[in-house]
């Protein structure tokens, strides 16, 4: 009998086991950030008060999406690059980061039709 080969994730976990963890709580905190600011915000502020039905109402929600990240990018060159010194509290490099990964998540929500109850 032939042993089957690991999962890329077994194979990962088995090899990479500090990045392994690590990533894995990070996601954990991510979905604990986007749970908070989802009971905060709901979904009107991405579907941009549309049902996202159809594509031009998607196409907002996602150009809406964009800017944001196109904000959070433009903090991160003026923190990382610039080494400018962050002026808005609990808003650092971090906390960027983390809005990025989220809100692309969220366009995939919006793309897959899943931004919803």
């Amino acid at each position: 009998m032939v042993k089957e080969e690991a999962s890329a994730i077994e194979q990962m976990e088995k090899e990479y086991p500090t990045i392994a963890a690590g990533y894995k709580k990070i996601m954990r905190e991510q979905y604990e950030l986007f749970a908070q600011k989802m009971l905060d915000y709901g979904v009107d502020n991405i579907s941009m008060g549309s049902r996202l039905e159809t594509s031009d109402e998607k196409k907002l929600s996602l150009t809406a999406i964009w800017i944001r990240c196109n904000d959070k990018m433009n903090r991160l060159k003026n923190l990382v690059l610039f080494e400018k010194k962050n002026q808005v509290k609990n808003e650092g490099i971090n906390d960027s980061y983390m809005d990025l990964v989220n809100y692309n998540i969220i366009a995939q929500l919006v793309q897959k039709d899943q931004w919803k109850k």
